[in-house]
Formats: C-alpha cells, sequence, structure tokens
C-alpha cells in the first residue's frame, strides 16, 4: 500500500485530495496544523468507511513541528510514496506592492515557500526509499510570471503581491528541485487546482473540491512516463495542462 503525506489536509482541497487518494488505495497521513481538527476529519474519512488514514500534527512553519512529524511518521513507516506540500496562507487583502508591510510577506513565506522546503528536506529520506517517489507542490497560476504580466490572462487585474510572490518563489523551488532529483525515479511538479469555492478565498471561487482535487491526484500518481519540473494548471490550460512559469 502506497503511502502519502499531504499538508494542511484537514479541510477543503487538502481534505478532498486525501479522500481521494484513499478511495485509490493510498495510505493517508493527513497533516494538519492543529491536532483535533485533523483528527475530526479522519473520523469524517472513516465515517465513509475510508479507514487508512490517520492525523498528524505538523505546523509547516515551525520547524520542531515538522521534525516532530517526521519521527512519528517515521515510526509507522520506512518508505512515503507521495507528499503533497498543500499547507498555505493568503496574508489577506489587500496586498499593494506600495504599501503591504515586510511583516505580512514573511507571515506568507514562512508558510508558503519555507514551509515547503522544509517539509521536503525534513522527508525526503523516505521518499527516496520509494519506487516511485512523487512530489506535488500546490501552486497558483497567480504565481505564473508571464500569465501575471499579460493583459489577456482572465485574472490580469487581479493582484496580490505577497501571495502570488510567494507562489513565484514556490515554482523556482520546484524548478530547483526537479533538476536536482532529475536522474532518480522521483518526479517533482507544481500544479494549480484552480480557483476553488473555499474559505481560503472567502468563497469566490467558481471551481469544486472534487475537481481541484483531482488535479493534485493527477499528478500525484503519474507513472515513471510522466512530466517532471513542469507547472500545470488545468483551468488555465485544458488541452495539455501545463502553463509558462
Amino acid at each position: 500500500m502506497k503511502k502519502v503525506l499531504i499538508t494542511g489536509a484537514n479541510k477543503s482541497i487538502g481534505f478532498e485530495t486525501a479522500r481521494q487518494l484513499l478511495q485509490k488505495g493510498f495510505y493517508v497521513y493527513l497533516g494538519s496544523r492543529n491536532i483535533e481538527n485533523g483528527r475530526e476529519a479522519v473520523a469524517k474519512l472513516k465515517a465513509e468507511g475510508l479507514t487508512e488514514v490517520e492525523a498528524i500534527q505538523i505546523d509547516v512553519s515551525n520547524d520542531e513541528s515538522v521534525k516532530a512529524a517526521r519521527a512519528e511518521i517515521g515510526k509507522k513507516t520506512a518508505v512515503l510514496d507521495v507528499l503533497i506540500n498543500n499547507a498555505g496562507i493568503s496574508g489577506g487583502h489587500p496586498q499593494t506592492a506600495t504599501g503591504v508591510g515586510i511583516d505580512t510577506f514573511k507571515i506568507v513565506f514562512e508558510t508558503n515557500v519555507y514551509g515547503v522546503v522544509r517539509v521536503t528536506q525534513y522527508f525526503i529520506d523516505l521518499l527516496r526509499k520509494s519506487p516511485e517517489p512523487r512530489i506535488v507542490n500546490v501552486s497558483s497560476g497567480q504565481g505564473s510570471l508571464t500569465l501575471a504580466s499579460d493583459p489577456s490572462y482572465r485574472y490580469y487585474n487581479y493582484k496580490g503581491v505577497v501571495y502570488h510572490s510567494s507562489k513565484a518563489a514556490l515554482n523556482m523551488y520546484t524548478v530547483n528541485l526537479a533538476y536536482e532529483l532529475r536522474d532518480t525515479p522521483f518526479k517533482v511538479n507544481a500544479v494549480d487546482p484552480g480557483f476553488t469555492d473555499t474559505d481560503f478565498n472567502n468563497h469566490r471561487g467558481t471551481g469544486t473540491v472534487a475537481v481541484a482535487g483531482a488535479r493534485l491526484v493527477k499528478y500525484a500518481i503519474i507513472d515513471a512516463s510522466g512530466p517532471t519540473g513542469k507547472f500545470f494548471s488545468e483551468e488555465n490550460n485544458p488541452e495539455t495542462g501545463e502553463i509558462p512559469w
């Protein structure tokens, strides 16, 4: 049975991704910053008959928390097959380039960028032991420099300098990580789940969590012939999914 760790999985897209991977036969470590919220999420899944799941306390912005999560999972398994770096925060609005404070940048980057680096580095040893390790970094089409600077882009007028900058930085980390692991069985990709109706955006999104979760799952289970080091947003490119950095 393949095993996956999903950060920020106690609700919304992360929770739905956990559900879909459980339905595909994965064992899920459901990461949650608040362990009680994580346990409640696990209870909901088990009530659906999806039993191969357990909550793991992990605050990606806290080094000791991630270290403890690695130790806990390491007691349960010697191998991790998939890591989905889903946890993220928006930083609130408005986010103007001339007005938002440095402290907001620090808070958002601590989770959206440093958190991904932290979790990836702590769990890379378990992933290396998998015959088909996969890393999915949950990004956003708003992190594409090409799209963000194109007046014809559907979300061109929706700017948010902190959040968008954090996703652009995450994308560059993804490029470098995929390059570093290019001669291994790893597949590492950045995936935009789309503008989804969740509390993350005060339910302004138009997509469903079912569709968003499926987009993440797709790249969590790709085979050896699948892509690596790519940026996918099926919302912005329904044909091939790949979009420019």
